[in-house]
Formats: C-alpha cells, sequence, structure tokens
C-alpha cells in the first residue's frame, strides 16, 4: 500500500473519531475496502498518474480541483501526448480522484468535450489481417516440423477469435476432442462462464492438432497447450503474438511488421463478416459487449467490397432465396442445370 493511501485512511479516521461519526471498526472496514478499489496490478500506474497531477497542482498553487483546473492540465498534457494516452491518464487521474477525494470528474462536460476533440482526425493503427486463401495456403504448404506449433495457434486463433493471451492461458483441459470435432473453452476469470466454440474437420485441421497434442512429453508438469521446441516450458505472450508475422513472413506478404497479435482476433472478426455474419453472432462469438468495439475489428476487405459492389451495379445480393419444387417419382428430369450461383446451399427433396 502506497504512503498516500495511509495517509489519506489515516486523516479520515481522525476526522470520524474526532466527530464520533464512526467506529473504529467501521472505519478500518472502509479503509480496506478503499484500498482494493484499484486494479491490483496496474495500481502503480494509477498513482503514478495522479501523484502526477497533484505535483503540476501544487505548482499552479491550486486548492480546489474544478472543472477548469482539469481543462487546463490536459490542455498541456495534450501538447506531448496523442488522444488515446490522454484518455488513459483522465481514466486513472478520474479513478484517483474519486476514491482519494471524493470528486467526480466525469461529470465534467467541458472536460469530456476537449477530450473528444483530441481525437479528431486520429485514427487508430490496426493489425493486418490474414484472408482465407492465406491461412488455407500456410497450414497446406508451411512444414509441420518447423511450424506445427505455429498453425495450431492459427487454427485455434482463427477459429476463437482468440486474443493472445487467451491463446497463452489455453491448457489441455480446455479442450475436448469429440472425434468429428474440438470443443474449446476459453477461461473467464470475471464471469466465470467460459467462451466456447468449435474447430470441425475442415481439411486437415483436427489431424494437425492432434499430431501437436501427441508430442507432447509425459512428463511435463504445466497443463498450458502451447510450448516451446522442446515441447517442455510453455509458450510466453510475446512469442504468441509473433504467430501472424510469422506466417506473414512466411507468406511473403508486405508489411509483415503489421500483423500483430491482434490479427487472429481480426482475421476471425472480418472472415464472419465476409461470410454475411450479423454483428450480434460476430460480438457473441468474439465475447465483444459493445456492436462499436466489434465492428471497429472487422476489416473492410477487398472480398467485402467486390460483394457490395455486386450489390449495387450488378443488383446480385446475399439474401437467401427459397425456391420449393415438388418432384414426384414419376416425373424426376433427367438433368438439372444451375448458372451464376454463388454461396449458395441447394436442398433437393424427392417424394416417392
Amino acid at each position: 500500500m502506497q504512503c498516500h493511501d495511509l495517509g489519506i485512511m489515516k486523516t479520515r479516521y481522525l476526522y470520524c473519531t474526532m466527530n464520533n461519526c464512526e467506529s473504529k471498526e467501521i472505519v478500518e472496514a472502509a479503509n480496506i475496502a478503499i484500498s482494493n478499489l484499484l486494479p491490483t496490478k496496474s495500481r502503480s500506474l494509477y498513482d503514478i498518474d495522479y501523484n502526477r497531477f497533484k505535483k503540476w497542482c501544487a505548482e499552479k498553487n491550486v486548492q480546489v480541483y474544478s472543472e477548469n483546473v482539469l481543462l487546463a492540465y490536459f490542455s498541456e498534457n495534450a501538447k506531448n501526448y496523442k488522444s488515446s494516452t490522454l484518455w488513459a491518464q483522465y481514466s486513472m487521474v478520474k479513478s484517483c480522484l474519486i476514491i482519494y477525494d471524493n470528486i467526480d470528474i466525469s461529470k465534467f462536460p467541458k472536460l469530456i468535450a476537449f477530450l473528444k476533440r483530441t481525437g479528431d482526425g486520429y485514427q487508430a493503427k490496426k493489425s493486418k489481417i490474414l484472408t482465407k486463401s492465406e491461412i488455407d495456403r500456410f497450414l497446406s504448404s508451411a512444414d509441420d516440423k518447423e511450424f506445427l506449433m505455429i498453425k495450431v495457434g492459427i487454427i485455434l486463433g482463427i477459429a476463437g477469435a482468440c486474443r493472445t493471451d487467451e491463446l497463452v492461458n489455453l491448457t489441455v483441459d480446455d479442450i475436448e476432442d469429440v472425434g468429428s470435432s474440438l470443443i474449446v473453452k476459453i477461461p473467464n476469470t470475471k464471469t466465470k462462464i467460459p467462451r466456447i466454440f468449435v474447430v470441425t474437420d475442415v481439411g486437415n485441421m483436427l489431424e494437425l492438432f492432434r499430431k501437436y497434442l501427441s508430442l507432447r512429453p509425459p512428463h511435463v508438469k504445466h497443463k498450458r497447450l502451447f510450448c516451446t521446441t522442446k515441447q517442455e516450458n510453455p509458450v510466453g505472450k510475446n512469442t504468441m503474438g509473433k504467430i501472424p508475422s510469422i506466417v506473414a513472413s512466411y507468406l511473403k506478404l508486405p508489411d509483415v511488421a503489421c500483423y500483430t497479435g491482434h490479427c487472429l482476433r481480426r482475421s476471425s472478426a472480418t472472415l464472419l463478416a465476409d461470410a454475411g455474419v450479423d454483428i450480434t453472432t460476430i460480438k457473441r462469438h468474439a465475447g465483444w459487449k459493445s456492436t462499436t468495439v466489434a465492428e471497429g475489428y472487422v476489416e473492410n476487405s477487398i472480398e467485402n467490397k467486390t460483394k457490395i459492389a455486386n450489390q449495387v451495379l450488378v443488383g446480385t445480393t446475399t439474401s437467401a432465396i427459397t425456391k420449393t419444387v415438388n418432384v414426384s417419382e414419376s416425373n424426376i428430369p433427367s438433368n438439372i442445370n444451375f448458372e451464376n450461383c454463388t454461396n449458395v446451399t441447394f436442398n433437393l427433396n424427392v417424394n416417392k
């Protein structure tokens, strides 16, 4: 616990004790609760940004944290930081001010408007995606001796729209091989309800997974699925995040460095969108709650643009068309011809 935190807690305790407003036990319980309000892993970052703000206020002889004070502070920061960084700083300072000073700066409309304006014209860099043909080409041509782990990472990452850390933490117990498919459960530490997806027997995907799993030494103590070359030590986040760039390099794609750890998740969302899947299904599949966030992961690919062009210029659509034709055994036609068909399914029922 930071010294600053202890000082605040002692001040509040003394105030309450002098005014006989709360018992010692209540104050101590409240102090413990307050100490756990900030994220444990990133608590130090929150304290750094908060102390930086407090130091700036001291230099400016600021006594009251008004909206004008916050505007001036972030206006100065805007000269040195990009919009995304400013929003991160705002979020951390806001949390600390609520906890330590009981001040809610989220109710400062001018400050929010200013931060939004700093993002005008800013476009975040997004990872490039892998197309279906590129994925298929890599799985079929890359040597298993060198790229087997990469192949399994691509299969699971694309099939489940997985984050890098989800693949890193995936264990052998999270995957059930039911013969015709793999049922994969991605643990969720917050809700305790896993996100589930299925890998079907397309191409040799299941064969690659089983081959990789069979190479796992029986004496390995950990249960993490992805291991190093010797199949003993678990693969880290940095290594897992390089999988897309390794694939791009093998396929000799341009801008290899642009295929980041987000590539698999973006590629999965884009493949679903190109297949005509609605945004609600995409959100449910990848575990997104926000439609805006989900749409941000979908790359407006050339394939998708081509479909739109066909709809606009040619007049074709991707809407489902159902045509029912009753054919009896006595009048089955000798031949049936289908022309200009793309991404369609025919169900023929013969009534005897």
